[in-house]
Parts: structure tokens; C-alpha cells; sequence
């Protein structure tokens, strides 16, 4: 009898498929994808000439995948319980931090491929604003600013898939994380005692340098501050779950 554990990159193929097989996730791909090119043509006809830069481009093209990435990790993780084949997975890898290692192995490879389609549809937005509406055509964004884009994009997939780990249902999950830091974020910004305190504690505000290209030391600080509540708080309670969460058939 072979005692060898199944190999990791299996696993994280195994994850790939999961993630492309179901109607919501194709679909969902789909729309990131789809999206992307739509965002530069409605830029193209409703932008000013000045502001059709490579900059403004990605800034714009990114929008989609700030607001459905966070679903790819979700739906990675609640695959396991709304479509039950958690069973199955868990009888042949019982060690399940290899299965969420490869999840997220997986959900990053997948963000990855989202995120560097964002760069290509900005050039080209760039070229034909510059060619057919007399736009700047600005090629100015460095690669630290490329990367600041990178990181808002991932920091929301990997939240989303905490969020996941830690509810385990998706139609919560997808409440949880949509709701609850949007109303976070209106309470520090209503309550003028604490405001000043909101990007410590507030990621939507720590993240906010990152889209002006301006963060600082501080800032760094700030925003790990706000990445250990919002991602490593619920992905802590997200491990203590899937490693004790009874998984069944039925």
C-alpha cells in the first residue's frame, strides 16, 4: 500500500478545476473578464482627452476585480460545503490545512492571471485614446505604483478568502464581507472622535494611499494594522473552523 501523500501541485490543480467547474464560478470569471475591455470602451467615449492615460486606465480597469476577486476566494473556500463535496476531499487528503493551502494556491494563481489582464487592456485603452480621441497618452506609472494596484487586488482575494474559511456558507459570507467593514468604514467616518483612528483600523481608508500612489512609512504601518483585523482575525477563526467543522454528505 503507497502511504505517500498526494503531491501538493496535484492538489492545487485539483483546486483549479474545482474553482472553473461550477456554473457560478465560470460565470463569475467570466464577468471579471468581460468587464475589464467594457471599462476601457466607456472610457474611451465618456472620458476627457486629458484624462485618457495608461494611469487613469489601469485606475479605472481595476475597479471590477477590487469588487469580484474577493468572490473567487470566497466561493474557493464555501465550494467545499455548498456543493458537498467536502466529504470526498477530506477522505482522500484528511490533513485539511494541504487542501486550504492549495486553495489558496490556487485562488492566487487564478488572481494573478485577473490581475495581469488589468495592465494589457490599459495599454491598448491608452493607444487608441491617444490615436482616436486625442488623449494624453501618458505612459507615466512606475512599477512600484503597478504593484500598490497588485496588492489592493490580492489583499481583497485573500480577505474574501478568509471570510469564506470563516463562515463557510457563501451567501453569508458574501453579506459578512460586503457589509460589515462598508459599515465599519461609515462609522468611523461619521464619529469625528474616532475618525482620526480610521486608518488603523479601517482598511478601506488604509488602502486609500495605495490608489493616490502616496503611502508612507506610516502608512505601511497603518494598513498591516487594519490587514491583521480584517483578513488575519477572521482567517484565524477561519482555521479553527474548517479543522473542527464536521463535513457531510447530506
Amino acid at each position: 500500500m503507497n502511504d505517500l501523500p498526494i503531491p501538493f501541485a496535484r492538489l492545487v490543480r485539483a483546486e483549479l478545476r474545482k474553482l472553473t467547474d461550477t456554473r457560478a464560478s465560470r460565470w463569475l470569471l467570466a464577468a471579471i473578464f468581460a468587464c475589464t475591455p467594457i471599462v476601457v470602451v466607456v472610457m474611451l467615449f465618456v472620458a476627457k482627452p486629458h484624462d485618457l492615460t495608461y494611469a487613469k486606465f489601469v485606475d479605472f480597469t481595476q475597479s471590477p476585480q477590487k469588487y469580484l476577486l474577493p468572490v473567487v476566494g470566497l466561493l474557493t473556500v464555501t465550494s467545499e460545503w455548498s456543493q458537498r463535496t467536502g466529504l470526498v476531499t477530506f477522505t482522500l487528503v484528511p490533513d485539511r490545512r494541504r487542501v486550504f493551502l492549495a486553495k489558496f494556491a490556487a485562488a492566487l494563481l487564478v488572481g494573478a492571471l485577473v490581475i495581469a489582464v488589468v495592465f494589457p487592456a490599459a495599454a491598448i485603452g491608452n493607444v487608441l485614446g491617444a490615436a482616436f480621441r486625442g488623449g494624453s497618452g501618458s505612459w507615466s506609472f512606475g512599477a512600484a505604483t503597478s504593484g500598490e494596484v497588485g496588492l489592493v487586488l490580492i489583499t481583497g482575494l485573500v480577505q474574501g478568502m478568509a471570510f469564506g474559511m470563516a463562515l463557510l456558507i457563501t451567501i453569508a459570507a458574501v453579506v459578512v464581507y460586503y457589509l460589515v467593514p462598508n459599515l465599519a468604514s461609515v462609522a468611523f467616518g461619521a464619529s469625528h472622535g474616532i475618525k482620526h483612528a480610521a486608518p488603523w483600523f479601517d482598511l478601506n481608508q488604509a488602502q486609500s494611499p495605495l490608489y493616490s500612489h502616496d503611502i508612507t512609512g506610516t502608512g505601511w504601518v497603518q494598513l498591516l494594522c487594519a490587514v491583521a483585523i480584517w483578513i488575519g482575525v477572521p482567517l484565524a477563526i477561519g482555521v479553527l473552523r474548517v479543522s473542527r467543522t464536521e463535513v457531510s454528505s447530506g
